[in-house]
């Protein structure tokens, strides 16, 4: 034992300053002073957690992909903790900087508290605190985790309607400068003032029709577009079979063309290619709609999804706010390959709820069922089933999946912090645990029924709250 030891207890952590020279002996006695220089491994990863360490001097870390998990620094008691379950260390721990600990090992427990009572209770409290910062430090990672999987879907799912729009634009540009050069060709022709009528008529006849008329069927469809591609290609039309849908799509058939090139007067082939370009500009407007109006959606979803601009509680319509959730998740339920049924009562009145949490319940649930089936070799049809309903003055909600179930001696720790039967790194343990208090927070009750392809979370929800 160095002579500087006991200062160094008393001293430099806080939890030990106000213990006697004999209890700070006793504590002495009973570990063993360590040194360690910056970089030396302190504690190593399955290493049996088998003693406490008091950190006189230094920091220690634990770290993995390079990212620090973990620290203590001087004046602070860490590892094994009397009362701790802890078997032994996750992860290993390095010295930052030179580190000076005395290390008391777990068979020494029973005797330091026979020497110091008062330490007993000191460090169950350091304990608890430590499990409660944890706690919180898992929540939030638990949220950025699910955060940074509804922001990649999300990404994914704006990037479609906008790349469409983008590409569209792109196509607009070039067809209007076709259409520029088109127009002076005509323009430069010697048309009657009945020509010109004419071929407006023609235009805005075939224009009318595109936007208005119903799909062919696909072997008519080929037929008649072989038709008016052999006969623009006889008139000498350039790009006859390009140009060839847009035409059937217009309604023009070999008879229409005929007609079409009376009225032309020696600018058939721009007329026709004019009406080509007309009807793809008004496609193209029509794509660059849908996608705008695809992104707006989105961005009211996320906005309802999230409640932003209301107060925490207020009428709350269910159907909306699963289907809002569903759509957030569109894109890893189409990647997972799961159907998605619905069944909804249509009765189903408003709850007086916190939406935006509610909104984490059916994230958590309606993810966890996607994993779920997403796991399942055994072949069976991932179906994802959302089914509302009333029972008396309450609500349920049920989230159905066709994966592989929770085996029932698992059941009863479902809902336990930190317990999770996904793969490690993928899974906190935390999603349900948050579920679950936040159901008990609105009253409310959620129950398990689990069988090999057939899971059930069972919400129930007062409708109104006291």
């Amino acid at each position: 034992m160095s002579p500087e030891l006991i200062p160094a207890l008393r001293e430099r952590v806080p939890l030990l300053s106000d213990l006697t020279d004999e209890q700070l002996n006793a504590l002495a006695e009973l570990g063993v002073e360590q040194h360690f220089d910056a970089g030396d491994v302190t504690v190593a990863a399955g290493s049996p957690a088998d003693a406490m360490f008091i950190l006189l001097e230094g920091e220690i870390e634990a770290r993995a992909d390079d990212k620090a998990l973990y620290m203590a620094r001087g004046g602070e008691i860490t590892g094994k903790l009397p009362h701790s379950r802890m078997v032994t260390f996750a992860r290993t721990v390095r010295a930052v900087t030179a580190v000076w600990q005395l290390t008391i090992p777990e068979s020494s427990f029973t005797e330091m508290f026979h020497r110091v009572p008062s330490l007993e209770v000191k460090l169950i409290r350091v304990m608890a605190d430590r499990i409660r910062n944890f706690a919180v430090d898992e929540v939030q990672q638990s949220k950025l985790a699910a955060l940074g999987k509804l922001s990649a879907g999300l990404a994914h799912e704006l990037n479609n309607p906008a790349s469409a729009a983008s590409r569209a634009a792109a196509e607009i540009r070039q067809n209007l400068k076709r259409l520029r050069e088109l127009d002076a060709s005509i323009a430069a022709a010697q048309l009657t003032p009945e020509q010109r009528l004419a071929l407006v008529k023609s235009e805005t006849a075939a224009l009318n029709h595109a936007q208005s008329c119903t799909a062919l069927d696909a072997l008519t469809r080929s037929d008649r577009e072989e038709a008016v591609g052999i006969r623009l290609q006889n008139l000498g039309v350039p790009d006859a079979w390009g140009l060839a849908p847009e035409l059937v799509d217009a309604g023009l058939t070999t008879a229409s063309l005929d007609e079409f090139a009376k009225c032309s007067n020696g600018v058939f082939r721009e007329s026709l290619s004019r009406v080509g370009v007309l009807i793809l500009l008004d496609r193209l407007s029509e794509e660059i709609q849908e996608s705008m109006g695809r992104i707006t959606s989105l961005v009211k979803s996320i906005k309802d999804y999230s409640y932003m601009d209301t107060t925490p509680e207020r009428d709350v319509d269910l159907h909306k706010d699963l289907e809002n959730t569903l759509r957030i998740l569109e894109n890893k339920i189409r990647k997972s390959g799961v159907q998605v049924e619905r069944d909804y009562d249509k009765e189903l009145p408003l709850i007086c709820a916190n939406g935006s949490e509610l909104n984490q319940v059916w994230t958590n649930l309606i993810d966890n069922a996607i994993d779920a089936m997403a796991e399942d070799k055994s072949g069976r049809e991932k179906l994802l089933k959302v089914q509302t309903g009333r029972k008396l003055d309450r609500v349920v909600v049920e989230i159905f999946d066709t994966g592989p179930g929770v085996p029932e001696q698992l059941r009863s720790q479902i809902f336990e912090p930190f317990f999770t039967t996904k793969k490690q790194g993928q899974g906190t343990g935390l999603g349900l645990d948050l579920v679950q208090k936040i159901v008990h927070r609105h009253h409310g009750d959620i129950r398990l029924e689990s069988a090999p392809g057939r899971t059930c979370f069972q919400v129930l929800l007062p409708i109104k709250r006291s």
